[in-house]
């Protein structure tokens, strides 16, 4: 995908990766798909949502800066096996100059029952000075368009939860 986009791309809400497949190197001892790879399915997914607003390979090549993840809070709430077909809907739940503000649903993509949410927060960051910096403008645009088309949606039910035991009585 070039370094700047020279079309204006469509926003679905939610934005729906292709399928991808559960690799049989990914299922633990447990029989199921090992919990660090919930998270490189839901990469794959940012990713590819992400080329839609500019921030793909060439992006890091050509301008020097890319965006990273700095906390994922993520729910496993149903075991994949080896070659469940899934997709994943991403949602830009909100972003800044400088931050995104994400969540995802892993869906079988044939039953469509959900397997996992992440709720992430990501930094745009220059690559030379490992440091955080704002967005430029035309990613600006396009996130402004994808938070426009992403925001006509209800809030997850699962956004903002924290990680913590009830105290016992």
């Amino acid at each position: 995908m070039p370094d700047r986009i020279d079309f204006e791309p469509v926003f679905f809400a939610p934005f729906v990766s292709t399928v991808m497949t559960v690799d049989s190197q990914w299922i633990d001892y447990n029989g199921h798909l090992n919990m660090a790879y919930y998270n490189v399915l839901i990469d794959r997914a940012v990713d590819e949502a992400f080329l839609l607003v500019g921030l793909g390979p060439d992006y890091v090549q050509n301008r020097g800066a890319s965006f990273f993840t700095a906390e994922a809070h993520v729910r496993y709430l149903r075991e994949l096996k080896t070659g469940d077909p899934v997709r994943i809907a991403l949602r830009l739940i909100d972003y800044d100059e400088k931050r995104l503000h994400l969540y995802a649903e892993l869906h079988h993509a044939i039953e469509g029952w959900i397997s996992a949410t992440s709720e992430q927060l990501a930094l745009h960051v220059d690559l030379r000075t490992k440091k955080v910096v704002a967005f430029p403008d035309d990613v600006l645009e396009r996130l402004a368009s994808m938070k426009s088309a992403h925001g006509t949606l209800p809030p997850p039910s699962a956004l903002g939860r924290a990680v913590g035991m009830r105290a016992r009585s």
